[in-house]
């Protein structure tokens, strides 16, 4: 038996990606290099471990147990580390995190000073929709995640942050823009809506179902980020966090359209999984943030307040 931490790395690796190109690449090795390595670890069993059907690879159920293994042997690894490390008295681990994608504009000046303090901690950060982020929380496969809504379904702990207000946005030479607004104006405007699974159109949605406003989205678009894009080109209106409009306001590219009632508001909420047992990095950056996440927001955020204390205008 002479396996080595980098095989059992390397074939976890190939493992998850079902790719040798997409293997090398996340190892920063040649795709011969990570072939030749593959062959010397399957040499040593007597099953194989993978197997090519048309031109896709898949895992053996031998393989499939190969990997779990390997898995369990890297963890065990990566502790015996971590208590190395701890005898320095350095702070060391991984922390994980899962954000809905509009979370992507807070959370790294959340974990930016802590990281910085602790340059041996890593940082898994995952941004994405808000069904996979609670998915993520609901496996136990991240630390912390960051919602606007909480999950009703889960037993957790929170941390509350910052409000998440939402407003209706346009063009900057949108003719409404001037105006006070009433929730008709939904049924004048081409509307354009997150895809399903978001927060930010579970809110709207939400609104709309209230107001008994009957629309059919003009167009659906998987991101905030191709949202503005296609209201600045002029497709439409939508609903979006002023947190991820910053700069398009200060460009002049978006507007914040007056309507009666609005904005929409909830709570950033940092959540976990309650008696979610953490590792040293983990707790550490929960205190940090619980201490120091009012000066962190006044720091980093003070933009957001102003125009909060300003109204929608």
């Amino acid at each position: 038996m002479n396996y080595t931490i980098h095989q059992l790395l390397l074939f976890k690796t190939v493992a998850e990606t079902l790719s040798i190109t997409k293997a090398a690449e996340r190892l920063f090795l040649t795709q011969p290099a990570v072939s030749l390595q593959l062959k010397k670890f399957q040499d040593q069993f007597d099953q194989p471990l993978t197997e090519v059907v048309g031109r896709q690879l898949y895992l053996t159920p031998f393989g499939k147990e190969v990997a779990q293994v390997a898995n369990n042997v890297l963890m065990e690894v990566e502790e015996l580390e971590v208590r190395k490390r701890r005898k320095t008295g350095s702070l060391v681990g991984t922390i994980r995190v899962s954000v809905v994608s509009t979370g992507k504009y807070i959370m790294p000046y959340l974990l930016s000073d802590f990281i910085n303090q602790y340059p041996e901690v890593g940082l898994q950060l995952d941004a994405t929709n808000k069904g996979a982020v609670i998915e993520s929380l609901e496996k136990n496969e991240v630390d912390f995640s960051l919602v606007s809504i909480l999950p009703s379904h889960l037993q957790i702990e929170k941390e509350p942050l910052l409000p998440n207000k939402l407003y209706l946005v346009g063009r900057s030479d949108s003719h409404l823009r001037n105006k006070m607004n009433d929730k008709k104006v939904f049924n004048t405007i081409p509307l354009i809506f997150r895809e399903e699974g978001s927060g930010t159109r579970q809110t709207m949605e939400s609104y709309l179902k209230k107001n008994e406003l009957h629309i059919h989205p003009k167009l659906e678009l998987s991101s905030n980020e191709a949202i503005k894009q296609a209201i600045i080109a002029g497709l439409g209106y939508s609903v979006l966090p002023i947190i991820g409009i910053k700069n398009e306001l200060q460009r002049n590219e978006l507007t914040i359209i007056p309507v009666r009632g609005f904005p929409l508001v909830s709570t950033w909420h940092m959540i976990w999984l309650k008696n979610k047992k953490f590792g040293p990095a983990a707790a550490a950056f929960l205190k940090h943030i619980q201490t120091n996440k009012s000066t962190i927001i006044d720091h980093y955020f003070n933009w957001y307040k102003e125009r909060e204390q300003k109204g929608s205008h």
